[in-house]
């Protein structure tokens, strides 16, 4: 098994795609700061629609964009990648345009702006992983989805300040932050469209037989992810609304809380990974699974320590929270980008995709709910939930290893997930 001892920041850049590519995804993910965080205010306040219309046009937007994944995939296994990260960022221009173009009122104008943006945000991710399995291999492979991640999240970081600087200026400055992501996205798909990556896989099978060849099920992997991703979720939702509606804190407590899950991203995201790459990646991605558990855990103990402790043990615990969520990320694409044939990689990262947007899609609902029956039921069912992902993760066979081996290909997953 490769193991990854350092990292030069350079090979890093290299390995993600070359410095284009790198600036690209930055000036992508400033440009969703600017504009995700507010996106439903805009909606309120520019369009003057009422909240629960604005939430749930957002909502229906997220869900529906999810139907292009299956073309995603098929489209990069004919060997597109930059074009279709470009594509990803061209179509939230669309969807933004709609959105500065929609009169006051107009609801239907605001969800199509809301599906092209849901459009985008999915395909994204399945698109930028496979150019990076395209440029990069092995472990160099996992350390720069993890280097691309901790990148964007400091942009997105920096966009949501910059958008929070401008919010008073009202109205107009919503719809300035509004233009200006536009322009961030379409310089964004012109400087990844640029770099001109296509996958050439050598050997490849007829164009019929690749269109028929099937993708790794990888059921329970999938299906854990839905539960996984909801870690993504806990210091956006569940932390806030515990510590507003239980202990009555500060809503600074929160913002703190989301800014330190920011820069411990930002900072640990590739250390970790290459921490954990003397681990096979299975093995990792159900570690992390114990890792949030433990967390829920001591976010379920922290809610019993009352007012005085509670706040500061909840702020406390969301630190390991944070170091699962790291641990998670670093492992779970890198997986399925290891067990996944080259020829079918796409239509795989696509089911990833899929499974990681429905589980996002869902999770605000789902922790909602399960918080309004108590501190046990959320944090318990989110544990128990948790601990039984990363079992089904641990002890899943890779079916789509032997499949591949019958086909007489050279499969990526042997050597470097065991």
């Amino acid at each position: 098994m490769a193991t990854i001892t350092r990292f030069q920041p350079r090979a890093l850049v290299r390995a993600s795609g070359g410095p284009r590519y790198a600036v690209a995804l930055a000036v992508d993910a400033l440009g969703t700061g600017l504009l995700r965080p507010f996106l439903l205010l805009y909606g309120v306040t520019v369009l003057r629609l009422s909240a629960p219309v604005t939430g749930t046009a957002m909502t229906v937007g997220i869900v529906a964009g999810l139907g292009c994944m299956p073309a995603v995939g098929r489209w990069l296994d004919r060997g597109a990648r930059s074009t279709v990260v470009a594509a990803s960022m061209l179509v939230r221009v669309l969807g933004v345009a709609l959105l500065s173009a929609a009169p006051a009122g107009h609801v239907g104008l605001f969800a199509a702006a809301a599906l092209f943006l849901g459009i985008g945000n999915q395909a994204w991710p399945a698109a930028h992983a496979a150019l990076v399995a395209t440029v990069a291999h092995g472990r160099e492979r996992d350390t720069a989805l993890a280097g691309a991640r901790a990148l964007r999240n400091a942009a997105l970081g920096v966009g949501a300040l910059v958008a929070t600087a401008c919010l008073a200026g009202g109205t107009t400055a919503l719809q300035a932050l509004a233009a200006v992501t536009a322009l961030a996205y379409l310089a964004a798909a012109a400087l990844a469209w640029s770099v001109h990556v296509r996958a050439h896989p050598a050997g490849a099978a007829p164009d019929k037989d690749r269109d028929e060849e099937p993708a790794p099920r990888m059921l329970a992997l999938l299906a854990a992810n839905v539960v996984y991703v909801f870690c993504l979720n806990v210091p956006e939702i569940a932390i806030p609304l515990v510590l507003v509606t239980q202990f009555h804190a500060s809503p600074v407590w929160p913002a703190a809380v989301f800014v330190a899950n920011t820069v411990l991203v930002v900072t640990l995201q590739v250390p970790v990974t290459v921490l954990m790459s003397r681990l096979s990646r299975r093995t990792v991605l159900a570690l992390s699974g114990v890792v949030l558990a433990a967390s829920y855990l001591g976010f379920l103990a922290a809610a019993s320590l009352g007012h005085g402790w509670g706040t500061p043990a909840v702020a406390a615990v969301s630190v390991v929270c944070t170091i699962g969520e790291i641990i998670y990320a670093g492992s779970a694409t890198a997986l399925v980008a290891a067990l996944a044939p080259a020829r079918v990689l796409g239509r795989a990262l696509a089911r990833f995709q899929l499974s990681t947007g429905f589980g996002l899609a869902v999770s605000p609902a789902v922790i909602t709910a399960l918080a309004s029956r108590g501190p046990a039921a959320l944090w318990g069912g989110l544990a128990a939930a948790t601990l039984l992902s990363a079992s089904a993760v641990a002890t899943e066979k890779d079916r789509g290893t032997r499949l591949g081996a019958r086909h007489g290909r050279a499969s990526t997953a042997g050597a470097e997930d065991r």
